[in-house]
């Protein structure tokens, strides 16, 4: 049989922001079975990739050692040789300070096919998103492009005579730059421009002059950055959208960008610009994610929890097979009615099994799944907590049998206490297991890592504890999650999550106030409003 013959596609993945990706590059990422990626290329990005593509990050982030560049070609070899579509992912454009060279030398002498994507350079993107020109029939008849990774070697008498500079990783060179172009007789008064993360909701632009640029700056973090020099800054006031109120240019300035047209319009979205981190259940359902996306937000999904069955279905069977002694049957989540009603089935019942047994439920949602099996719940608490559910019960619970399918790692201590001290005989099974997910999805790695998140989400005090444990094995060094998580806004869903957010990250920034998903969403948007 022959081998399906692979090819490499080095592709350039635009500023940051999915919108001013190409369409080409684009096609080629969700066709990918093999992404290759620098760590400066947006987490957004990594989403649109197939779940079963091989995803590599070799880029060199916080401190950790780098794939060396021999690696990194060897591993683009190799996947091609097995028959693979690979995507070698990198930010701006492949050959504008790419290093592609090595590797399209590496592919050449191994026979491998590859083809060239270009994208929109952050030298071009970045001035242009802050509303800057690079050329003016005036101002600036040319400009130069250069990176100041290595000043030194920079012929900087000839740059200083040029009209517009714009200068790629030169944040933690600015005061060089700024001293060889004062020392070689550029004015102290000329404009300068720093814009950082250009072409995502976290772009932040400061203006001010060559002379005072660096008070402006001092202890402020100015990576990734393009750097814009010449007097065509001066002219950004007047090219802004009139809603951003521009400041003078011996300022220091700070915006969001251009990214898309609502960022236009005179009543924004209340979550635009707000990048939410949403931790949820392995394959549950996006509606809450697609509804944040509805209101403005870029949403990156992180799995904490995986549901599956227990370890033993022998408890859950025996009460199955004596439903008609239980007074009561009480389901706290989603999952519970989908094991137990599953199990139900398995054991050759349906719902005509629970005539004469009452049903409670915790949760609107939960509500809503057990409607979805045409059955209607005697009884829901205020709140949507399980812990007014003893205090508000319709009945005497002295003397009922109530039969309680959980999570088989324990849970709802307290309303299993309270039942029984109100004289119900409650009779616990195994209905289901969660355990924490193996690893974290590179698209939220990278964006935790690259401190690129506003919000994250918790719905249950499960996703809390294995968000901590799956944290806890990419920032090792840290004494507590609270370190990366600073600025960081953690939102709740209600009280028992909270109180675990209190217990493992010492604070809760948002609760909703009513208990669902929607109650959350509108709890973010009045936190997006007063922020």
């Amino acid at each position: 049989m022959t081998q399906e013959r692979g090819k490499v596609y080095l592709v350039g993945a635009g500023p940051g922001d999915v919108a001013y990706l190409t369409v080409k590059a684009y096609n080629l990422l969700v066709a990918a079975q093999v992404l290759v990626y620098d760590a400066l290329v947006d987490a957004q990005l990594l989403q649109c990739v197939p779940d079963d593509c091989l995803k590599l990050d070799v880029g060199k982030r916080g401190g950790k050692p780098s794939t060396n560049q021999a690696e990194i070609n060897k591993l683009l070899v190799k996947h091609c040789q097995q028959g693979k579509q690979v995507v070698r992912l990198k930010s701006g454009d492949p050959l504008i300070f790419g290093r592609c060279t090595s590797e399209i030398e590496a592919l050449k002498a191994s026979g491998c096919d590859f083809e060239l994507v270009p994208g929109i350079s952050s030298a071009l993107a970045a001035p242009l998103l802050a509303g800057i020109p690079l050329t003016d029939p005036v101002l600036s008849r040319t400009f130069a492009v250069f990176t100041a990774h290595e000043p030194e070697v920079l012929d900087w008498e000839a740059l200083s005579r040029l009209e517009t500079l714009v200068i790629l990783m030169g944040g933690q060179h600015l005061p060089e730059i700024v001293h060889q172009l004062v020392r070689h007789r550029r004015s102290h008064l000329t404009p300068i421009a720093i814009i950082r993360w250009a072409g995502t909701p976290h772009q932040q632009v400061w203006t001010a002059q060559l002379g005072n640029i660096l008070e402006q700056t001092t202890g402020l973090s100015l990576s990734p950055a393009v750097i814009v020099i010449g007097e065509v800054v001066g002219l950004r006031k007047y090219l802004q959208p009139e809603k951003i109120d521009c400041q003078d240019s011996t300022t220091v300035k700070t915006s969001s960008p251009p990214a898309m047209s609502s960022n236009f319009s005179l009543s924004p979205l209340p979550l635009t610009g707000k990048t939410i981190l949403v931790t949820r259940s392995v394959g549950q359902s996006s509606q809450f994610s697609d509804r944040l996306i509805t209101l403005g937000a870029i949403v990156i999904e992180m799995p904490t929890l995986e549901i599956g069955p227990p370890s033993g279905w022998e408890a859950l069977d025996d009460a199955i097979a004596h439903l008609s002694d239980f007074d009561w049957l009480i389901l706290t989540s989603t999952n519970a009615i989908d094991y137990f009603f599953a199990r139900l089935t398995t054991q050759g019942k349906d719902t005509r099994a629970l005539a004469g047994v009452k049903i409670a439920v915790v949760g609107e949602k939960t509500a809503q799944s057990l409607k979805q099996r045409s059955l209607q719940a005697d009884f829901i608490p205020p709140n949507f907590i399980a812990d007014s559910l003893v205090e508000n019960f319709p009945e005497k619970l002295d003397g009922k049998k109530v039969l309680f399918p959980r999570v088989e790692s324990g849970g709802r201590e307290v309303l299993v206490k309270e039942l029984t001290l109100k004289g119900a005989e409650v009779i616990e099974v195994a209905a289901y297991q969660s355990c924490c997910p193996s690893g974290i999805p590179p698209a939220a790695e990278l964006a935790l890592q690259n401190r690129k998140i506003d919000v994250i989400t918790f719905a249950s005090s499960k996703t809390v504890q294995f968000f901590c444990q799956l944290t806890d094995k990419i920032f090792s060094n840290n004494s507590d999650a609270s370190q990366f998580l600073e600025g960081v806004c953690i939102a709740s869903i209600g009280p028992q999550t909270s109180k675990t957010c209190h217990a493992l990250f010492g604070r809760v920034d948002v609760e909703a106030e009513e208990y669902t998903l929607d109650g959350l969403i509108q709890a973010l948007i009045t936190w997006a409003t007063n922020s």
